[in-house]
């Protein structure tokens, strides 16, 4: 693969070329040459008023392979991640049968090889993510896996809780907090305040969220030990964290990007295609996220991509499957919640890498072609058309969106 990139603006806060704009050369899948002005045979992409960064990566997605595969597998969800930008994706173990043994990660790591997008399975906390025993955490480790987490399940029992942040510390590898108190939650389906109260449906209190946050601080500070919360929501989240990363606690956290740009007013609707889970919340967390996102207390911006087929969605609002498919439109509701575009490739690209212990990539000469190139200002529609994933359970079908990812290089592979 021969490409040159012209007059694009360079977002890599690694490379010395930031901010610089400058012609990009990739020659054979590496970068072989950047300059003002470069002269070649290759392929050329006009870039002038666009950005080139690190290609993103996603800290939580899910995508159905093992076992349910009708949500979506891995091409059509690495599809559907290169078309939002995204070289890298950590996969949830959310499947059937959980990713809870060395079987399961080598298995998804032989099915993505070869792929542009960069494939890491998180394996599971517990066995069969019940809750009870700790899974086969080391051997999934040797196998490949870089964190460990029980997806959309948090970890109930404290105790277990407490072991497996020991147990991983071991071998230098991440827990993943997925904070709410089932006891405090219930099944409720929505975030409780004025909108729950209007709809007559039972709420999920921001509590929920704030109790286990506030447990697995402690037991982060009790064993000495790394922890990152997947999706936090609220105001007081924000707060708990920011103040533990004060006094020299190892954690860190991430935010789904539509948490940054709806709440809970959306609903009034009924419709479940904005049913998620955290659930949508009020004006003032939005408010909270994005000042956590730019003081420091928030590390990541993930998709939270969760396919579903449409019997599990459209249906009562009640019944429906919590989630929605997001990879492709991350990047746009990033931009639309107002958050500067540096911000963002810190927050999309190299934070969650960072995390993981994963090589972040540079632009820079030399360095393999790991890269986005993209359009602020350019509009969009999503449409059933251009939408890559199997699923199509998305609020934004049919909208016009802000931000568009012209171009994805990874592996010596191109998607555009």
């Amino acid at each position: 693969m021969n490409l040159l990139i012209k007059s694009a603006t360079i977002i890599d806060p690694n490379s010395p070329f930031n901010q610089k704009i400058a012609d990009i050369l990739i020659e054979k899948g590496v970068i072989t040459k950047i300059a003002p002005d470069i002269e070649t045979d290759a392929e050329i992409i006009e870039a002038d008023g666009k950005y080139v960064s690190p290609g993103f990566f996603d800290l939580n997605c899910n995508i159905g392979e093992l076992g349910l595969e009708t949500k979506e597998d891995l091409y059509t969800g690495t599809r559907a991640a290169a078309a939002g930008g995204f070289t890298g994706i950590a996969l949830m173990p959310n499947t059937i049968p959980p990713v809870h043994s060395k079987a399961e990660i080598e298995y998804l790591l032989n099915r993505a090889k070869k792929n542009l997008v960069d494939v890491y399975p998180l394996g599971t906390i517990s066995h069969k993510r019940e809750g009870k025993d700790l899974a086969e955490m080391y051997d999934m480790y040797l196998s490949g896996a870089k964190a460990f987490t029980d997806g959309n399940r948090p970890v109930q029992d404290a105790g277990l809780m407490e072991r497996a942040l020991l147990y991983a510390q071991g071998f230098n590898a991440l827990i993943f907090s997925y904070p709410e108190d089932t006891a405090i939650a219930g099944k409720a389906k929505v975030n409780e305040g004025e909108i729950s109260t209007l709809l007559g449906m039972k709420g999920i209190p921001s509590l929920a969220e704030e109790l286990m946050i506030a447990r697995d601080l402690y037991l982060a500070e009790y064993t000495g030990s790394r922890i990152h919360f997947s999706t936090i929501s609220t105001t007081r989240s924000v707060e708990l964290i920011r103040e533990a990363k004060r006094n020299g606690l190892e954690v860190t956290c991430d935010v789904a990007a539509h948490h940054l740009v709806l709440t809970d007013e959306t609903l009034t609707g009924f419709d479940s295609l904005y049913k998620v889970k955290p659930p949508l919340r009020t004006q003032d967390d939005v408010d909270a996220l994005l000042e956590g996102l730019k003081d420091g207390t928030i590390d990541v911006i993930v998709s939270q991509h969760t396919p579903h087929e449409v019997e599990f969605k459209d249906v009562e609002f009640e019944v429906a499957e919590f989630g929605m498919i997001g990879f492709q439109t991350a990047f746009s509701l990033a931009l639309k919640s107002g958050l500067d575009i540096g911000l963002i490739v810190q927050k999309m690209a190299v934070n969650p890498r960072e995390i993981l212990n994963i090589l972040v990539p540079e632009i820079t000469e030399g360095q393999e072609a790991n890269l986005v190139l993209f359009d602020t200002d350019a509009e969009w529609e999503y449409t059933r058309n251009n939408n890559r994933s199997k699923s199509y359970n998305s609020p934004f079908l049919g909208q016009n969106l802000k931000g568009k990812i012209l171009l994805t290089c990874n592996n010596n592979q191109l998607y555009k």
